[in-house]
This record gives C-alpha cells, structure tokens and sequence, in this order.
C-alpha cells in the first residue's frame, strides 16, 4: 500500500512512535482509537494516544524521511505541516498564520517581508528537524529564527 495511507501515533502504554494503519473500536463516545503495524493482522492491533495521530503526507523531504502531519520542517524558516480540511490538502504552516500548499509542485505567494510573489520551494527543499510532540521547544516563538537575505544571517 502506498505511503500516504499510513498513520502513526504514540503508544498508549510506552509512548512510542508506531507507524501503520488506524483503526478505531468502540461504541459511540467510548472509541478506542488502533494502530495496526503493515506486516500484521487486525489481531495485532495497538492502542494509540488519539491527541497524537499524525497521517502522512505521502511525500519525503531532502533526506528521504516521510513527512507526516505535525511535523516540524526547516528551510530556513521553522514550518509545522498541518491538514486542511476545507481545500484537502496538506499545508506548511509559518507562525501558526500563513498556510502554504506543500508538495511536489511551486505555488506563487507572497513574501510578507518583501511583499514580493516568489515560489515556494518542493517537500524535497525542505528538512524534518522534529514534530509538535517530540520537540515542543522548537515551536517558542522566542527560539524561532527567520531566514534573512543572507543564508548565514539569522534574526531573532
């Protein structure tokens, strides 16, 4: 099955990532949300944190790793990838503000700075460095750095 059908979540009973397909079992109110892992049955089912499922996006970022919702992508700015419900689509998200379309395309936006339009780069231009979960530290907007004309020029 391709990629972008899996989800993961951590475990409800060691809070460890597991990667695979979500099932979930119960009655209405009471559900109990499951991962099944891809080389295994419905018997095998794991009971996951729902506050944690993350689908994937179906595409890879410059090293190859599976970008899933949530995660947090580095190309200079510090984007977090969320689902969009009403355009169906996966965003990258800048400041918890600006939603741009990610994927295998280049769409056009404008740079707040600049208010210049320049494309956006690929899913392939972009860097995992963490997710919301793991890695809450990188989302305090005092840490985050914006990318500045010079690639070795950060401001805070």
């Amino acid at each position: 099955m391709e990629d972008k059908y899996l989800s993961k979540a951590k475990r409800i009973d060691n809070g460890d990532w597991l990667v695979g397909y979500i099932v979930k079992y119960g009655y209405t109110g009471k559900e109990k949300y499951y991962i099944v892992p891809s080389h295994a049955s419905d018997l095998y089912a794991i009971e996951v944190d729902p506050s944690t499922i993350c689908r994937c996006a179906g595409l890879k970022d410059k090293n190859s790793k599976l970008i899933w919702e949530n995660d947090i992508l580095h190309n200079g700015n510090y984007f977090v990838v969320k689902w969009n419900a009403p355009c169906s689509r996966f965003d990258i998200v800048l400041n918890n503000s600006c939603n741009i379309p990610i994927g295998k395309w280049e769409p056009m936006i404008c740079d707040w700075k600049t208010n210049d339009f320049k494309e956006y780069r690929k899913a392939v231009d972009y860097e995992i460095i963490g997710n919301i979960f793991d890695n809450p530290e990188l989302l305090n907007r005092d840490t985050i750095r914006t990318y500045c004309k010079d690639s070795n020029d950060y401001e805070r």
